[in-house]
């Protein structure tokens, strides 16, 4: 039950006080699908074909059960907790420009979902696989839209993800030439058609990040720019040219409460990058490197050992962590975070860890501006009178 005075969608930031989140489900999750935008790999034995179709029972159940306890960790805090719709991600997809053996899952609401204020964004998304996961939250969107008018939603454009959507010699490029690409910033998918991941984006108030990746364009960048600078946002490039396959923001530059960053040593902002952080007395902490390296993650997981940055902010001094990741609790909490450690490894292979296994609905707070000395030139220069 909403209150009429109260929003009923309203997130600025990463880091305000959650009162209302969505955590996903691995319920008939299946193995991603080999697809122009995506070559998965086991860990192990990187030779050997990649499973197909659902997801053991015992993996799901894993998985679930870890899902559960984040659930039920956010309840005791006192945030209401929404679940995404059962999908059939078995089922093939077959559209115009494509077609693909099966879908992938909804444990990660973060990927296809972000909130901006008042409004709910519907991402474009990268992969086929994942072209229908909004159904998952679609009834919910329903739901936050009815409940109130101030509520807006979007959904960004749906790109064709057709054979030319992609550059497929990406995955074959050496590293040698990957990395004289990198400076380029020249990934799997091309330039032509507007192309987004939600959780590409990370939120400071009036201010937007958009790292630009394997699943976000520089055409991408512009329809968030004409989208949202309108209304008074600051939509900010960003790149990590060490990062061979850039994937989501949230395992590399992590905003933890105003002025303190968590960021990755292995991962830095392109050079430049980072003065409108420190002209604004913003604090780059580096996280400490993982309990687990890139050959000890699970055999069917897809992102790196740096998962262990996907932290999940409860209010500027409540935050969640892995529970193996010992170190970069010991820092947050010297910080002065009082930090929730919960096991989570047996999501991993879903694709994402605490941040991305969630869609912050509701916090407290409204637009601030965190950058009070930056120059911004928006895309769109506003009409003369």
């Amino acid at each position: 039950m909403y209150l009429p005075h109260s929003p009923v969608v309203n997130s600025w930031n990463e880091w305000d006080p959650l009162r209302e989140v969505v955590v996903g489900s691995a319920d008939a999750a299946c193995f991603e699908p080999t697809e122009p935008g995506s070559r998965p790999r086991i860990r192990s034995t990187p030779d050997k074909p990649f499973p197909t179709g659902m997801k053991s029972k015992e993996a799901i159940s894993l998985a679930n059960e870890e899902l559960a306890g984040l659930v039920a960790l956010l309840e005791a805090q006192g945030v209401t907790v929404r679940r995404p719709s059962p999908r059939p991600f078995a089922t093939s997809i077959r559209t115009p420009d494509f077609e693909v053996s099966n879908q992938y899952c909804a444990v990660c609401p973060r990927d296809v979902m972000i909130t901006i204020g008042n409004e709910i964004i519907e991402a474009t998304m990268s992969r086929r696989a994942r072209y229908f996961e909004f159904q998952a939250y679609r009834s919910l969107v329903y739901e936050y839209w009815n409940a109130d008018p101030r509520v807006q939603w979007t959904t960004a454009p749906k790109p064709s993800m057709a054979d030319g959507m992609y550059r497929e010699e990406f995955w074959d490029w050496p590293v040698e030439e990957r990395h004289a690409k990198m400076h380029s910033f020249e990934f799997c998918i091309q330039q032509d058609e507007v192309i987004f991941d939600a959780a590409d984006m990370s939120r400071f108030g009036r201010d937007i990040l958009v790292q630009e990746s394997m699943t976000t364009n520089r055409a991408g960048i512009r329809w968030l720019k004409r989208h949202l600078e309108p209304g008074g946002f600051r939509i900010h490039p960003v790149h990590f040219p060490l990062d061979f396959y850039p994937s989501h923001i949230d395992c590399t530059f992590v905003p933890l409460r105003p002025g303190l960053i968590l960021t990755n040593p292995d991962r830095p902002l392109r050079d430049g990058e980072e003065a409108m952080f420190l002209e604004n007395d913003w604090e780059l902490l580096e996280a400490p490197q993982p309990i687990l390296g890139n050959d000890e993650m699970p055999p069917y997981c897809q992102s790196s050992k740096w998962l262990s940055m996907n932290v999940l902010s409860i209010s500027p001094t409540k935050i969640i962590c892995e529970e193996s990741e010992k170190p970069l609790q010991d820092l947050l909490a010297s910080r002065g975070f009082e930090v929730f450690p919960i096991p989570f490894r047996n999501v991993f292979e879903y694709g994402g860890s605490l941040h991305c296994a969630t869609w912050d609905v509701r916090r407290d707070g409204s637009k601030e501006n965190y950058f009070p000395h930056l120059t911004y030139e928006p895309l769109v220069q506003p009409a003369q009178p």
